[in-house]
């Protein structure tokens, strides 16, 4: 079933009210309950995996995955989506945690779900998916590389304290600290990293990471391993669910952590918008963005509340969902409802996992993430698309993710100005010519002597207004009368008009007039609202260009 268009009165309800609406059978039951159990099974070893990563306890991975993760199947837009923590937060996270506390973080989330909700109530849902391409492949890599770069400690079982949160500094510990490499528990890594790899080539259908991650615990807790554990580093995770906690937040906090709450706000955003298309694009299903990120605000401002971290949409899950055979966002809460089994049940199990698999694990998330086909095919498209995506990159690994999003936005959007002004065309013909080419169309009409016609054949915005203010400066010879037709111009700005009021200010200095053709009636109602059409004069606008070279006649007679 299709979700209802954003006109609709019910365009805020979401999808698990509209299908049971339509009905829920049995059958359908079934099978979103064989879905939710293999996604919560695969989503265990990611959801620790990811806590860890992002600088807290395994136990707050997974609380983020049974809060948010229920609540995007809940209250989602799409009827396939798994929410939970994914990679895309933990350089932030880390970052975050790194400067100012977990305390931090939750002001910082909570702000984030804030703004995602003002997002989906305001309908921002298609803008977001308008990042550039090269922008989210640039930090996506970057994040990569990133988690790569985390999991070294755990992965080699280096014998070292912190680790800094910067790139070159990260690697320059390691470096000192490489005498201390365990060999077990390099081998304890480097066989699960092969477990997982094997398995996703032979047998796709079992999750490779859950394997790996089961045998390397069974390992330990039979051979009696001296390698670091969750109990060894963490004592083991609680046999409880999490309360309530309502954090303190001071106006200080939300000045110094804004830049961070949107930056997570649009990762959120655009992660699980992205998931979603994935989604439809496997099932032919359509999803409703603007009930999604309402989905995701609320899950992100209850994760936190109940122990949790950032939350998006994740890909992977939500595929692996739909390969299992999930109908509807049951699916998604029985995975929620899965591992709130394992917590209350099988927490003490958890001890036995060894941090150099679940660094195994990672280091698998952090290879997919970079999707290195794509980062290397952006080089063989034009050159200010590969320098957006590898300034994007660089600014994600050396400087900071926020930085890196902010920039990349900026760049492409003027790279984007700049195209437009290029598509943007003003055409001229010659004096004296009786027939005229533009854009391919061929016209016949006879352009009396004294009188030039230009025709813009584009958006007539702030990017081309230079350009159109240059026409008088580069005329050899002054003509009577301008006709400017505007028959191709879809829309016109604040830019454009005053390009055009400073044409016509010189035009009527030098004793020319101006007749203006074809102006479509959207620019016609901004021409009448600012007050240019009087400056012009009513007289001098008309339909098409024979009423314009009429009127041309009648100014020179």
């Amino acid at each position: 079933m299709s979700s209802l268009s954003v006109g609709d009165k019910e365009s805020f309800l979401p999808r698990t009210c509209t299908l049971f609406q339509a009905g829920y059978r049995k059958g359908t039951f079934i099978k979103d309950c064989i879905a939710g159990i293999t996604v919560g099974i695969v989503a265990l070893p990611l959801a620790m995996a990811f806590g860890i990563a992002s600088g807290v306890t395994p136990d707050r991975g997974l609380f983020t995955a049974i809060v948010a993760g229920f609540l995007i199947s809940l209250l989602g837009g799409s009827r396939y989506q798994i929410g939970g923590p994914t990679g895309a937060f933990v350089v932030i996270i880390f970052n975050v945690i790194y400067k100012h506390g977990y305390d931090g973080l939750v002001v910082t989330t909570l702000m984030a779900g804030a703004i995602l909700l003002v997002f989906g109530f305001c309908r921002l849902g298609s803008l977001i998916k308008y990042i550039p391409y090269p922008v989210t492949t640039g930090f996506t890599a970057g994040i990569g590389v990133l988690i790569f770069s985390s999991q070294m400690k755990d992965f080699f079982g280096l014998s070292m304290q912190d680790v800094p949160p910067e790139f070159f500094a990260k690697w320059a510990a390691y470096a000192q600290h490489v005498q201390t490499i365990s060999p077990v528990t390099v081998l304890m890594g480097g066989a699960t990293l092969a477990i997982i790899l094997i398995v996703r080539r032979t047998i796709p259908r079992i999750p490779g990471p859950v394997v790996g991650v089961l045998v390397a615990s069974c390992l330990v807790w039979a051979l009696g391993l001296d390698v670091e554990t969750i109990g060894s580093r963490f004592g083991g995770i609680p046999s409880t669910l999490p309360s309530l906690v309502l954090p303190t937040i001071t106006l200080e906090q939300v000045r110094i952590l804004l830049p961070d709450a949107m930056t997570i706000a649009l990762l959120a955003g655009i992660e699980s918008l992205l998931s979603c298309v994935v989604a439809d694009g496997m099932t032919g299903d359509k999803h409703n963005s603007n009930v999604e990120l309402v989905a995701q605000g609320t899950a992100n401002i209850a994760s936190v509340l109940f122990g949790g971290i950032p939350a998006t949409g994740a890909i992977a899950r939500t595929v692996t969902n739909i390969r299992s055979g999930g109908q509807t966002p049951v699916a998604g809460i029985l995975h929620a409802v899965v591992l709130v089994a394992f917590v209350l049940f099988l927490a003490p199990l958890a001890s036995f996992i060894p941090l150099a698999s679940l660094a195994a694990v990672l280091i698998v998330v952090a290879w997919d993430m970079s999707e290195v086909h794509k980062f290397v095919r952006v080089f063989r498209a034009p050159k200010s698309d590969s320098s957006v995506m590898l300034l994007t990159f660089v600014l994600t690994v050396v400087i900071d993710l926020t930085v890196a999003v902010y920039v990349g936005v900026l760049l492409a959007a003027l790279l984007f100005m700049r195209r437009m002004s290029e598509v943007t065309a003003i055409n001229s013909c010659e004096l004296g010519e009786t027939q005229v080419v533009y854009s391919g169309f061929q016209e016949e009409f006879i352009v009396p002597k004294g009188v030039r016609v230009y025709e813009i054949d584009g958006p007539f915005f702030f990017g081309i207004a230079d350009r159109f203010q240059d026409v008088l400066l580069f005329l050899e010879e002054q003509p009577k009368i301008f006709i400017l037709r505007m028959r191709k111009v879809p829309a016109v700005d604040l830019s454009g008009v005053n390009a055009l009021e400073i044409f016509v200010r010189r035009c009527k200095a030098k004793g020319i007039h101006v007749v203006m053709s074809g102006v479509r009636d959207r620019a016609r109602m901004v021409f009448e609202r600012m007050g240019t059409e009087n400056l012009i004069g009513t007289e001098n606008f008309c339909a098409d260009i024979n009423q314009a070279l009429t009127r041309a006649n009648q100014l020179l007679a």
